[in-house]
């Protein structure tokens, strides 16, 4: 294949997670396509009242994106749309959002990851159609970090490499897995339990919802290196409102 071949690209199922304007009358749209990864485009025109595609490039609407180029930035050829389902409204809007941040600070550009994608899909199909959220939500979270590589050891104990039992407590350390406490210890702990059920992915019971919620909450914190989440914040905010 020659590389003007390389350069194109047609009908790749995407989701638009952010975008901003660029120049007078256009706009980069930063993307999150099936087979590319995350990917960065210039909708040239796209600001112009009569654009044909200004009312196509929406969050949390899946579309099908055409485009060329080598470098960094990308142009964008075509869109077009896929169906459609409701916009996320109130709380969905800001957890949807939620996953767009992740995916843009910590998904790097161009790096295909196609498990995410279908995790990304079912969990804004679940935020647009109004059903239960959490368990979507909390597999989009475990596969995002599966998919960067920092896949979670919750089966064996860190130190020992024993099973983890169901009716022990256990710290879960940064980078190693769930240590076994002896009772006397501060701080966050999980239960054997919940550990096992989030490790098969089977999330029946409140109880490993909640506590999957809270390991993710520290886990994504530690690698996002200090970068600040606004969704959460104005999430906190609206709360205390």
């Amino acid at each position: 294949m020659n590389g003007a071949g390389k350069s194109r690209v047609d009908g790749q199922a995407a989701y638009v997670l952010h975008t901003h304007p660029f120049r007078e009358t256009s706009l980069i749209v930063e993307a999150f396509s099936r087979d590319h990864g995350r990917i960065a485009l210039v909708a040239r025109g796209a600001r112009r009242p009569r654009s044909a595609i200004r009312g196509l490039l929406l969050a949390f609407q899946p579309i099908e994106l055409g485009w060329f180029g080598l470098g960094e930035m990308r142009t964008l050829a075509k869109v077009e749309w896929v169906g459609g389902q409701p916009m996320l409204r109130a709380q969905a809007l800001l957890l949807g959002y939620y996953m767009n941040e992740l995916l843009l600070k910590l998904l790097p550009r161009e790096d295909a990851h196609p498990a995410l994608f279908q995790a990304y899909a079912g969990a804004v199909h679940a935020l647009a159609s109004g059903e239960p959220s959490q368990v979507s939500l909390r597999r989009f979270e475990k596969t995002l970090l599966r998919e960067l590589g920092y896949g979670l050891t919750l089966d064996r104990e860190a130190d020992s490499g024993r099973p983890v039992e169901p009716q022990k407590r256990y710290a879960y350390v940064l980078e190693r897995g769930p240590v076994q406490l002896s009772g006397e210890e501060e701080g966050e702990s999980f239960s054997g339990r919940a550990l096992l059920a989030i490790a098969q992915d089977d999330f029946s019971e409140t109880e490993t919802l909640v506590q999957c919620k809270q390991l993710m909450r520290m886990l994504i914190q530690h690698y996002l290196g200090g970068q600040r989440l606004s969704s959460r914040r104005v999430f906190m905010e609206l709360q205390e409102l």
